[in-house]
């Protein structure tokens, strides 16, 4: 039965895993299939062509695994390929945009800021959303160098990170910010570190929660809801799974494949 087909999700590795924790919360019933495409993260410093292209391979796979609906856990496949693959493909396809919107409406000062790697911050999805609300709002941008790559390959290393999150903050800062978006899934698992360089009074926002109950909305109106408590979650990667193991839960397995 179609309703009791997994929820597919991918990303370029452990980043939409913070998608995948809250669509859990929400729907606890549903059973998951995450695609960690790190053998070619970080996708931030790919070309638009190459992004689609992943994007592709990726959603192909995860329908070819009877995938009932597609969550493009990944703000930059979001922002370049969100478009062609719901062009391609007939599965519904919920993708990850910045928190712009809820970050430009509870400004008090007018000045929010938004960490992205630099092809989301460059995607014209990106830049439409930007532009249709941020009339008398200033937008600092700020591109996270090296942050995905320093996950993927170490986890959340405070030593490595805490230096480079400074140097990228502390300008925004200066800029008088008061809501700090956070434009890549990778990005939420910082929080720990984020809250020891900004003061009390940033708010920070990612997109998962927001992800979930969408997720939630389209499954109820397309009627696919799962019909069955016996669910279950898989996760498969194509390059190193050893960091990727540290982000999920106790007893969780991560199997390797060619895709």
């Amino acid at each position: 039965m179609a309703n009791n087909y997994p929820i597919g999700l991918f990303d370029s590795g452990i980043g939409g895993i913070s998608i995948y924790n809250e669509i859990k919360k929400t729907l606890p019933n549903e059973s998951t299939i995450y695609l960690a495409d790190n053998l070619n993260a970080p996708y931030g410093k790919k070309t638009n062509e190459e992004i689609i292209h992943l994007s592709l391979k990726n959603t192909q796979k995860l329908i070819d695994l009877n995938c009932k609906l597609i969550v493009v856990a990944c703000n930059t496949a979001t922002t370049n390929a969100i478009t062609i693959l719901r062009e391609n493909f007939d599965t519904p396809i919920i993708g990850i945009e910045p928190s712009i919107k809820p970050a430009i409406l509870n400004t008090k000062t007018k000045n929010i800021g938004i960490l992205a790697t630099e092809k989301t911050l460059s995607s014209n999805l990106f830049q439409q959303t930007s532009n249709k609300f941020s009339d008398g709002i200033n937008i600092h941008e700020q591109i996270g160098y090296d942050l995905v790559s320093i996950i993927e390959k170490s986890g959340v290393n405070e030593e490595l990170l805490i230096g480079k999150l400074k140097d990228y903050i502390e300008p925004m800062l200066e800029k008088n910010i008061d809501n700090l978006v956070l434009g890549c899934t990778h990005y939420y698992f910082l929080m720990d570190i984020l809250k020891k360089i900004l003061p009390s009074g940033v708010r920070v926002l990612d997109s998962s929660s927001a992800i979930s109950k969408r997720v939630k909305q389209v499954l109820e109106v397309d009627n696919i809801m799962s019909r069955t408590k016996d669910c279950k979650n898989e996760f498969y990667c194509n390059g190193n799974e050893s960091v990727i193991k540290k982000f999920l839960g106790q007893g969780e397995r991560i199997n390797k494949i060619i895709f």
